[in-house]
């Protein structure tokens, strides 16, 4: 076998820590940046940089959403039935944020993330200023067709599809919905889609010839979503663990360190459960979380060759 693709992820794992830890492990850039410059997605744009983690220099991508588009906690407000409303509660139909910032104690007192500032915004139709605004959904019918748009490899698209079916049939399992009801509103699509094409378009850059993911690390207690207080694992990940036999291994760490798009793609690329009992490490890739925990919050992507 090949050069093959380890995911370490002893911090957790989230579409943009697997995005930098790619790119920082020698995933062509260019290819990347086009497939994300020709989305026909209005709304964000990409900053790659370096910063320090744990005293480590690393890559983080960042999808920056503009103010029209900005909602506080970059949060995927998943579902949303048929015929509902941004400002309109759904029963039954509880959100769970893409990338939150912040998670509750036993005691439900809410903890600031990294940048200092606790952001669990319950988004009931109001803009980032406080008016409300309309906002299209999106189906995977939509995904589907803006992942056709893009400037990718057919390999790309096939990974950048599977992540998001793999996330609404998650979804809908989670709140007894079929898959078809499960919109991903514009508000918190935008830096997803972005963080899943980038993912795809990255790995396929990669040519490797398979994937390991040993286990997932992941923290405890509980975080807010739209409409309430949810466990850690939030339901998402753990129909996605279920489904695909992900192994999680549950730290001393209160907070969500596995969010439902990390689990996606960890699902959707791994071939390989086990590491090679001997093997040489070719590159290494480092990406940052965005959340302050106790935990490095550095997702490794080694690109690791076995050794008869």
């Amino acid at each position: 076998m090949g050069s093959v693709l380890w995911l370490e992820c002893s911090s957790g794992i989230s579409g943009d820590m697997c995005a930098a830890a790619l790119l920082d492990a020698g995933a062509d850039e260019g290819a990347v940046r086009r497939a994300l410059a020709s989305l026909p997605v209005e709304g964000f744009e990409v900053r790659i940089t370096r910063v320090v983690k744990s005293g480590l220099d690393v890559c983080d991508f960042d999808v920056v959403l503009d103010a029209e588009h900005e909602n506080h906690d970059h949060d995927m407000e998943y579902l949303h039935g048929t015929g509902c409303e941004h400002a309109h509660t759904h029963e039954g139909s509880h959100t769970h944020p893409h990338e939150p910032h912040a998670h509750e104690d036993d005691q439900g007192h809410a903890h600031a993330g990294e940048d200092g500032h606790a952001h669990a915004h319950a988004y009931e139709g109001a803009g980032a200023q406080g008016h409300a605004h309309p906002h299209e959904h999106r189906g995977m019918a939509e995904i589907a067709s803006l992942i056709d748009a893009a400037d990718m490899t057919p390999g790309a698209k096939a990974i950048a599809r599977e992540v998001f079916a793999i996330i609404a049939e998650a979804e809908a399992q989670a709140h007894g919905v079929p898959v078809g009801e499960v919109h991903f509103h514009e508000v918190g699509a935008v830096d997803s889609i972005a963080d899943v094409v980038a993912v795809a378009a990255a790995l396929d850059s990669l040519h490797v010839e398979g994937v390991v993911v040993t286990e997932l690390a992941e923290g405890r207690g509980t975080v807010r979503c739209q409409h309430g207080v949810i466990p850690v694992p939030v339901p998402a990940v753990v129909n996605i663990a279920a489904a695909h036999g992900l192994v999680l291994r549950v730290l001393d760490v209160r907070g969500e360190l596995v969010t439902p798009t990390g689990a996606a793609v960890a699902a959707a690329v791994r071939t390989i459960d086990k590491l090679p009992e001997r093997f040489t490490v070719k590159r290494v890739g480092m990406g940052a979380g965005k959340r302050a925990y106790e935990t490095p919050g550095i997702l490794r992507a080694l690109i690791i060759e076995p050794v008869e």
